[in-house]
């Protein structure tokens, strides 16, 4: 996820406009930034890697000519950060700039293309491609827009783009899956990936839908929808919305918290991760399988997400693996290890010192280290010999959520590729199970639009209970234990995670009347012996909050409040979606209780102590 400014200044010179826009756009993306403008035929480039700040003090981006020109702020995805690899990116003679925010799922076939035939690329991301296929485009048009039409049927995959022209008149915008809006004002006209950008310029604002085109002009804006073979067909521009957010309120895309719209993006964030290069989970899962032994190595909510990556492998790959806590993972492992074995380091920020510190340990022993991270550039990426990136993008809210969705997504689909190698799995079987993972982040969106309600009047009863059990069976353990964490976190709840079954062995002594215990139930093959635990409770008089599918009646009926999901494609997977309304449940405790779920105390982002 990245910041992008697009702007037709009426007077003036429009770079200290877009620099000041990117600003506002930082908390999209901060590892490098980049301008370019347009002016006498010519297009302006600055741009490099670190803050805009940095950069702006290093290179000035004030100075840039003309009155015309886009921005962006940069997450990286596709390279590690560098000035070569920030936007903007050019054609090979300079005379198209392109900003783009998503994924191009194709772009090396097309990279590959576009090099036989002649092409020259400048940086490692997958973004490139566009200038290039735009500069053929213009070969059999001379409109940029139609050019651009020409283009967007050949990319697969997710984006945004806006696209400057030398000549320096219009700028063309386009969007699928990613989010793009267009600004309307008196001084000029903008397009933005986010509405802070341009809202002190002005809150007239019109927000793309997939497959739409805008044409903008100092004259004003034309929209156009594309078939999927790029053909157009004019659309009146709709009535703008006149925006109301402040500008705090609009970098939370009007969410009054980044935690909860980090939870809404999730269903982005998980498409995104699934679109990676399938040649990265492929060479994962022979890595893995090529290895004696494999553990896997994590911390908080990233520790959960390889529990139940621990079970995916086992009933979807046939294939064991042990789980460490980092922190305990010198001491767990002592010089037990070697040559023959793989460790599977899971951090969000790629800098938890707990995860370095073990990874180091173990590398030491000749182990070899693969990486699941959302940070390009990070320290865990500089120790690990293979690395994957989840998709989740900034995340600003301390409680970690899509990064933990993203997580699953990339543990989940790597164990279905390493099923085929071990022979659990067939290719038909592992291709079925990846369609049904691809169904997710739709489920996730059905989840929210219809129990976020349910669950905020829920959190509404609870709230004044000081403690809470999670208790899930098999896979959804690694659920509970999550849901724990996160209503501990931001709530500052007592809650504990435990195996069902375990809670025979001491927690029910706990239990009283009005004791609140969430279970985690999907329909899979423990979900029997966990109603015998919900009778358990029940007959102590604890009251029973059930995450369950909205098929399970009986629970339903046992419980003092259902949420109820809808069946799962996959089974396997559940935790995907079933640590949501948990999340949900978390952050409305939090609001209810008066505390900032953004910035709970005593807690970072990157725990970087040991």
């Amino acid at each position: 996820m990245c910041g992008i400014i697009g702007a037709i200044h009426m007077k003036g010179n429009v770079a200290p406009l877009l620099r000041k826009s990117l600003k506002r756009l930082e908390y999209r993306g901060y590892d490098s930034s980049g301008i370019a403008t347009a002016a006498n035929g010519v297009i302006f480039i600055k741009k490099d890697k670190g803050k805009i700040d940095e950069i702006h003090q290093q290179i000035n981006f004030d100075t840039l000519p003309g009155s015309i020109g886009i921005g962006h702020t940069r997450w990286a995805t596709h390279g590690p950060p560098s000035k070569l690899n920030a936007h903007p990116h050019t054609d090979c003679y300079d005379r198209i700039a392109v900003v783009h925010n998503g994924i191009i799922e194709n772009y090396q076939e097309l990279r590959q293309i576009l090099l036989e035939g002649g092409h020259q690329f400048r940086s490692q991301t997958d973004t490139e491609v566009i200038p290039h296929l735009i500069e053929d485009a213009l070969n059999h048009t001379s409109r940029l827009e139609n050019a651009v039409a020409r283009v967007l049927p050949k990319l697969e995959g997710s984006y945004a783009i806006v696209v400057l022209e030398a000549k320096g008149n219009e700028l063309v915008c386009a969007r699928k899956e990613s989010p793009l809006v267009i600004g309307l004002g008196q001084r000029g006209i903008y397009c933005a990936s986010d509405v802070p950008a341009f809202l002190p310029m002005t809150r007239k604002t019109i927000v793309l839908e997939d497959n739409e085109l805008v044409h903008l002009t100092a004259n004003g804006a034309l929209l156009t929808r594309l078939d999927e073979n790029g053909s157009p067909t004019r659309l009146p521009l709709r009535i703008p919305t006149e925006v109301q957010w402040t500008i705090d309120m609009a970098q939370k895309g009007g969410y009054p918290h980044f935690m909860l719209k980090e939870i809404h993006e999730q269903p982005t964030a998980i498409r995104d991760t699934l679109r990676m290069k399938k040649s990265d989970f492929e060479n994962f899962a022979d890595v893995l399988h090529n290895h004696k032994k494999v553990i896997t190595v994590a911390a908080g909510t990233s520790y959960h997400a390889t529990l139940a990556a621990k079970y995916m492998f086992s009933q979807i790959s046939n294939f064991l693996v042990h789980d460490v806590i980092a922190s305990e993972g010198t001491d767990t492992v002592a010089s037990s290890l070697g040559e023959d074995t793989a460790v599977l380091a899971v951090t969000q920020s790629g800098e938890t010192v707990d995860t370095l510190h073990a990874v180091k340990h173990l590398k030491k022993q000749g182990s070899t280290v693969l990486a699941i991270t959302n940070t390009v550039g990070s320290s865990i990426t500089r120790m690990a010999d293979h690395v994957v990136y989840t998709q989740a993008g900034p995340e600003i809210g301390v409680a970690a959520t899509k990064t933990f969705a993203t997580q699953l997504a990339t543990l989940a689909s790597l164990s279905t590729y390493l099923g085929v190698l071990t022979g659990a799995q067939t290719i038909k079987e592992k291709n079925e199970l990846l369609a049904a993972l691809n169904q997710f982040p739709e489920l996730i969106e059905i989840i929210i639009r219809n129990q976020e309600n349910a669950i905020k009047d829920a959190s509404q009863e609870y709230i004044t209970r000081s403690n809470f059990f999670f208790l899930g069976r098999g896979i959804s353990t690694a659920t509970a234990l999550e849901g724990a964490l996160k209503i501990k976190e931001i709530a500052y709840v007592h809650a504990e995670g435990y195996p069902a079954g375990e809670s025979k062995h001491g927690p029910i002594a706990l239990v009283e009347p009005g004791f609140p215990i969430v279970f985690v139930a999907p329909n899979d093959k423990t979900r029997r012996h966990l109603e015998g635990n919900v009778m358990e409770m029940k007959a102590r008089g604890a009251q029973i909050i059930s995450i369950c599918s909205a098929q399970d009646t009986t629970l339903i009926n046992l419980s003092d409040h259902a949420i109820s999901l809808p069946p799962l494609p996959s089974i396997l997977f559940s935790p995907i979606c079933y640590v949501v309304p948990l999340q949900l449940l978390a952050y409305y405790a939090a609001i209810l209780r008066g505390h900032n779920p953004d910035q709970p105390r005593n807690l970072a982002k990157a725990v970087t102590v040991l």
